[in-house]
C-alpha cells in the first residue's frame, strides 16, 4: 500500500468451480419436476447466503467430521481490534498461508487486509483468496480486500472492486469487507470531487447499504487538507482508515491530530500505523521503535480510534510482531467511542519530540 505501487503480477483467472453431477433420470415426469424445483430452491438459498453473508440454517455437507465447506460466514463487521495489511503474500511468511494464520492468531489479529488488485494490475487475487479465506475464517479472522483505484476511469475501478467482492472460493468463502486505498495525485491518483463521488456512489450502489466499506485515506496534514476532498471521498463509506505514518514526526501526536481532524466526518476511524522503514521517505531510518508503536496504540485508543492496523506484513520483524501482540489496547473487538480532547497529554513513556510545523 499505500504510498507505493508496482506493475508486477498479471491478472489471474479464477478456476471455475466443478459442475455438480447431473440428477439421475426420474421414472416419471412428476418426480423430475419435483427434483428440479428442489434443486433450484437450494441453489437460490446458497446463492443468497453467499451474496448477503448469511449462514445457512443447516449443513449441506454433514457427516464425516468437519470440512472447510462447512465454515459459516462470519457476521459482518468493521475492522475492530488489531489488523495487518498484506501486499505481496509471497514475501509474507514465505507465502505459507498456514504460517500466516498461525502468526495472526498468536499476536491477536482480528483481521487482515489482502491486496486484491489495482488500476494497473486488474483483479488478480483469486488464487490466494482460495488459500487464505478458508484458513482465516476457520480461525475467526476476517479478510478485507483492498484495491488501489487510480480514478482515471472510476467505472472500471468500481467494476474491479465488485469482482473482488463477489469472488467466491471453491469452498464458498468471500471476503468480509472492502477497503479502497484512495491516494493523492502524488501517487498517480486522479483525485477530485467528481471522481471521488463517482467511485464512492458506484461502489455503494453495487454492494448495497449493508456491506462494510472502508476508505483508506492520507493523514489529513495541513498540506493535503488544502486539496484532498476528504468528505467527498468518505461519504459513501462506512469507516475511515487514515495512513498515520509518522516518519520523522511522532506517532502519538500524528494519531491524535488525524482523529481530531476526521471526527467531524462522522465515521468510525481505524488508524493505520507505520510498521516499515520510513528512511527512504525522509523518516528516521529503520523500523519504528517499540516505544513509537506503543504510543501509536495508546493515542489511537485514547482519542477514539475504533481499531488499528499496520503497514505492512512483509516489512514487520519479530520485535514489531511482539509489540503488536503485547499491546494492551484494542484487545477487545468492539469499543465505544471515547471523547477526544484538543490537548495531547503526556504519553505513557515520554520522549523528546520533533513535531511537524503546522
Amino acid at each position: 500500500m499505500l504510498t507505493t505501487f508496482d506493475n508486477a503480477g498479471a491478472p489471474s483467472v479464477a478456476p471455475t468451480p466443478p459442475t455438480p453431477p447431473a440428477l439421475r433420470r426420474a421414472s416419471s415426469a412428476r418426480i423430475r419436476i419435483e427434483l428440479w424445483a428442489l434443486t433450484a430452491a437450494m441453489a437460490l438459498i446458497m446463492f443468497g447466503a453467499a451474496l448477503f453473508g448469511g449462514a445457512l440454517p443447516f449443513s449441506l455437507f454433514s457427516g464425516g467430521g468437519s470440512s472447510e465447506a462447512e465454515i459459516a460466514p462470519l457476521p459482518r463487521s468493521l475492522p475492530y481490534g488489531k489488523g495487518m495489511w498484506m501486499w505481496k503474500p509471497e514475501k509474507s511468511d514465505g507465502g505459507d498461508v498456514k504460517a500466516m494464520i498461525a502468526r495472526a492468531k498468536e499476536v491477536g489479529l482480528t483481521h487482515i487486509y489482502v491486496r486484491t488488485g489495482s488500476s494497473w494490475d486488474g483483479f488478480y487475487a483469486g488464487p490466494f483468496l482460495d488459500q487464505i479465506l478458508p484458513e482465516a475464517h476457520a480461525a475467526g479472522i476476517r479478510i478485507y480486500g483492498w484495491d488501489f483505484p487510480r480514478l482515471i476511469d472510476p467505472a472500471a475501478d468500481v467494476a474491479r472492486a465488485l469482482e473482488a467482492i463477489s469472488y467466491t472460493t471453491p469452498t464458498n468463502q468471500r471476503i468480509d469487507g472492502f477497503a479502497a486505498d484512495i491516494e493523492t495525485r502524488h501517487e498517480g491518483t486522479n483525485i477530485s470531487v467528481e471522481t471521488a463521488v463517482a467511485y464512492g456512489e458506484g461502489l455503494r450502489a453495487g454492494v448495497g447499504p449493508d456491506y462494510p466499506l472502508i476508505a483508506c485515506v492520507p493523514r489529513p496534514s495541513s498540506y493535503n487538507k488544502q486539496f484532498y476532498p476528504f468528505w467527498d471521498v468518505v461519504a459513501r463509506f462506512d469507516a475511515i482508515a487514515p495512513m498515520v505514518y509518522w516518519l520523522n514526526r511522532e506517532p502519538d501526536s500524528d494519531a491524535a491530530r488525524a482523529l481530531a481532524d476526521l471526527e467531524p466526518l462522522g465515521k468510525p476511524v481505524f488508524p493505520v500505523g507505520q510498521a516499515y522503514d520510513g528512511g527512504p521517505e525522509g523518516g528516521r531510518p529503520g523500523l519504528p521503535t517499540t516505544d513509537e508503536l506503543r504510543r501509536f496504540f495508546w493515542a489511537s485508543s485514547h482519542y477514539g480510534g475504533q481499531g488499528v492496523s499496520f503497514w505492512a506484513w512483509q516489512h514487520a520483524d519479530q520485535r514489531v510482531w511482539d509489540t503488536i501482540r503485547d499491546a494492551e489496547w484494542f484487545k477487545t473487538v468492539v469499543r465505544p467511542v471515547v471523547a477526544k480532547s484538543p490537548t495531547l497529554p503526556p504519553p505513557p513513556q515520554p520522549k523528546p519530540k520533533v513535531l511537524e510545523a503546522g
